[in-house]
């Protein structure tokens, strides 16, 4: 293999409860701190205070979103979920351990939307001004050894024009209480790269940043062990830190190690290697971290668009906000797990963090899941629209980045940054005036960005516009002399562009060295974005919206953007098949038949909307239906109880490929069958079946090995079924949920995106035949026991075991 720079990595900290502390190991303790807050909605000014009565606020574990929880509101901006903006306020008791004295003590939130301030004993030890970002905040001086200590949070989720989407409120993410000596690994302080990889060997580098020794003359001694992904031990490196740095934090690089044979991280073997780092001070050990990372090279090119370890690789992803549904905003690491996967079942291979850092888990489990991200920072680039920041950007810009860059540069999953969304128009919205759109705020961003990360390329999502700020709406945009790219495309390593893939050839013309990535498709645009890329030479795309989210919403009751292939709740559209068919090899064909032609309507200066389909033959008789059959095979032979009613070929057109149209199909009960071919073999088929009246419930759980640890959640899919055990998918009514034992119901969901009713409470309806329940573990292992009931069916109950 050819020798090539490349970054690999994964960082996670390793969790340690209090009641393990004097374990002979226990030099750093990092304590999951999301358990036993009180949660109170509305703004207290004096609840931060120690002596505060709390007694009456609601107990909950995080993560939380409190905006989800909020009614629905039409008079609320539609940009931000019609929810309304407003304050949360979080306290958490705890008491300190004696052992602790001396060392230093921090608290880490890994963010608190949109933005926040925490106090301790009364004193405001912290807070952040962007909240997609963690901080951490060293309390030793205001924790207090004979007495309960007081953790106050206050969180807002700012005012409308704050966002353009739902954002989510409070501490949705986890919090950490981290205990260290003195002398320690700095925050987010451990970088490893790999200079040069081959079949034969991987050379590994680790630089660890050292906070604890200015100005001092200590014997520090550095070791790193190195692990498979067995757990076998493949590499040693060490040397002496420093003495008498005038640096707060010192980088210091550790001599170069090199890897036998080794096992690369890819999306179909994600392999992940550890590094065990030790300080060593006067021979005793007084901090430890392990860092997970994989070995992986990353190129990009205009002749071949992007490699991962000599092989071409075509980005097929979604480009997507944070929220997971029916838990808004709070990062479940299973919620974000489930998603990964099914996207994965579909030929998925991307996402692209639309327009902010994503949760730590998030990237942990990209990494485990093989999953390549491109990782963005912001939506805008200034402080006059859309700013999610308390402080204006131009004060702010830079420590973000630092803390962004560091935080995530050791995952292999990262394969590029991305500084900003929708950027190259309307500079006077900036606050940052350049005068020559944003090309050198970007050059001094990518400086920044290499100081901390010199192995990954960068690159800004380009608004539909074109050279001097020219956009659909306005009538020199169609005049071919000005199919011309942005400036600042032009000049970003990898030129992303949001949607307008036919003008890419033409923008090549202009400027011939840009290598591309369409950063946002259109998905009524279907499979056409996809085919009419140049494959073998640009990097990939990311489907916009291509699961339900909430914001952005194009008119009550939507709540959001569905525009989409997968519902909230991860269940498929029949357009998620024309994904798998284009991002796949397997031989697929589906069925999706037309309920409405939907809408159409400028969005963003592009056009967005999408048929209303569905997959189900309970039809109305003596009625005619439009419908699709989306297959990757070259004909389609559409039966209806066994009769042929005609075969259709696939169109090579890159606007029409694997999307087959019949229209004025008559319906008779019984079966639907399309039957795919290719060279005159059947390849694939698929069937709808009219089924009968539902008379039972039918559960499917997706989590097979759910943890008794307070955080891991369970999924739990009902559907209606008739006598027969067919789904009836046009079933409707009312469900009662009951749980009992070791764990409890944190949200039921049925997909219903213009539903009113809120996810909490025991019950509800049927939507499509479909209803869902999402429990989440107690602390304690046992058994939990579901009962779902509903009118005229038959009752069904599922015991779970956690351990």
């Amino acid at each position: 293999m050819k020798k090539i720079t490349a970054l690999l990595l994964v960082c996670i900290f390793c969790t340690t409860s209090l009641s393990g502390q004097n374990n002979s190991n226990n030099v750093r303790i990092s304590q999951l701190f999301n358990f036993g807050w009180k949660f109170k909605s509305g703004d207290m000014p004096d609840a931060k205070e120690v002596n505060f009565n709390d007694t009456d606020w609601r107990s909950l574990d995080l993560p939380h979103d409190f905006q989800i929880e909020q009614p629905w509101d039409k008079t609320a901006s539609k940009n931000r979920g019609y929810k309304a903006m407003g304050i949360g306020w979080y306290r958490k008791t705890f008491k300190a351990d004696e052992s602790w004295k001396g060392k230093r003590i921090l608290l880490d939130f890994e963010g608190i939307m949109l933005h926040g301030d925490v106090w301790l004993n009364g004193k405001k030890i912290g807070g952040t001004d962007y909240g997609y970002l963690g901080f951490e905040a060293d309390i030793a001086d205001a924790i207090k050894f004979d007495a309960e200590n007081v953790v106050a949070v206050r969180a807002s989720t700012g005012e409308n024009e704050n966002s353009r989407w739902y954002t989510g409120g409070g501490l949705f993410r986890d919090v950490h209480l981290v205990v260290k000596d003195s002398v320690s690994i700095a925050r987010h302080g451990i970088f490893i790269t790999t200079p040069n990889i081959s079949n034969q060997s991987a050379e590994v580098k680790v630089q660890v940043e050292i906070a604890g020794i200015q100005n001092k003359q200590y014997n520090l001694e550095i070791n790193t062990k190195i692990f498979s992904p067995q757990g076998k031990q493949v590499a040693e490196t060490k040397t002496l830190a420093p003495k008498k740095s005038n640096l707060f934090e010192v980088e210091v690089a550790l001599p170069k190690v090199s890897v036998a044979n080794p096992q690369l991280w890819s999306c179909e073997t994600p392999n992940l290697y550890s590094a065990e780092v030790e300080l060593v001070l006067d021979g005793k050990v007084v901090d430890k971290l392990t860092k997970k990372f994989g070995i992986r090279t990353i190129e990009f090119s205009k002749e071949f668009g992007m490699k991962l370890n000599g092989k071409k690789v075509f980005l097929k992803g979604v480009a997507n906000h944070h929220d997971l549904g029916a838990v808004g905003a709070a990062a479940y690491e299973t919620s974000i797990a489930r998603m990964m996967d099914q996207l994965k079942a579909f030929g998925f291979n991307h996402i692209r963090t639309s327009h902010n850092p994503y949760s730590e888990s998030f990237f942990d489990l990209a990494d485990e899941k093989g999953i390549l991200v491109v990782d963005e920072l912001y939506d805008k680039w200034g402080s006059i629209r859309a700013w999610a920041g308390r402080k204006p950007w131009n004060e702010i810009w830079y420590g973000n980045m630092k803390e962004w860059i560091k935080r995530d540069r050791n995952h292999p999953s990262v394969i590029m940054w991305s500084f900003g969304n929708e950027l190259q128009f309307q500079e006077e919205r900036w606050n940052f005036p350049t005068s020559d759109w944003g090309v050198t705020t970007y050059r001094l961003m990518d400086v920044v960005a290499k100081r901390y990360d010199p192995t990954r390329k960068t690159t800004v999502a380009m608004y539909p516009a074109r050279a001097g700020g020219i956009i659909k709406a306005n009538p020199d945009f169609k005049i071919e002399a000005n199919i011309i790219p942005p400036e600042l495309a032009t000049v970003t390593e990898v030129a992303s562009f949001n949607y307008v893939w036919d003008d890419y050839q033409t923008y090549l013309k202009h400027a011939p060295n840009m290598i591309i990535y369409q950063s946002e498709a259109v998905t009524n645009e279907l499979a056409a974005p996809y085919f009419g890329m140049d494959r073998d030479k640009m990097v990939g795309l990311a489907y916009w919206g291509g699961i339900e989210y909430w914001g952005e919403s194009q008119g009550w009751p939507r709540k959001g953007w569905n525009y989409s292939f997968f519902n909230h709740s991860m269940e498929p559209f029949p357009q998620a098949w024309l994904t798998k068919s284009i991002f796949t090899e397997e031989p697929i064909v589906h069925i999706g038949i037309v309920d409405s032609e939907g809408e159409s309507k400028m969005w963003n200066d592009q056009i967005v909307g999408q048929k209303v389909i569905s997959a189900h033959w309970n039809r109305v008789e003596n009625e005619k239906y439009n419908l699709y059959t989306y297959t990757n095979a070259e004909e389609v032979e559409l039966f209806i109880n066994g009769e042929s009613i005609g075969v259709q070929q696939n169109s090579m057109d890159v606007k029409k490929r694997n999307t087959i149209y019949w229209k004025d199909v008559p319906y008779s009960p019984g079966i639907i069958t399309a039957v795919a071919k290719t060279n005159g073999k059947e390849v694939a088929r698929h069937e709808l079946k009219t089924t009968g009246k539902a008379v039972a419930l039918k559960i499917e759980t997706e989590n097979k090995n759910w943890k008794a640890d307070g955080m891991d959640l369970q999924y739990v899919k009902v559907y209606a079924i008739d006598s027969k055990g067919n789904k009836v998918p046009t079933a409707s009514g009312e469900l009662t949920f009951e749980v009992s034992g070791e764990g409890k119901l944190i949200a039921l969901d049925n997909g219903d995106h213009s539903s009113d009713d809120l996810f909490s409470g025991n019950k509800k309806t049927l939507y499509k035949g479909f209803a869902m329940a999402i429990l989440r573990s107690n602390q304690k292992g046992g058994t939990v026991k579901l009962k779902v009931k509903g009118a005229d069916l038959k009752q069904v109950t599922k015991t779970f075991v956690t351990n």
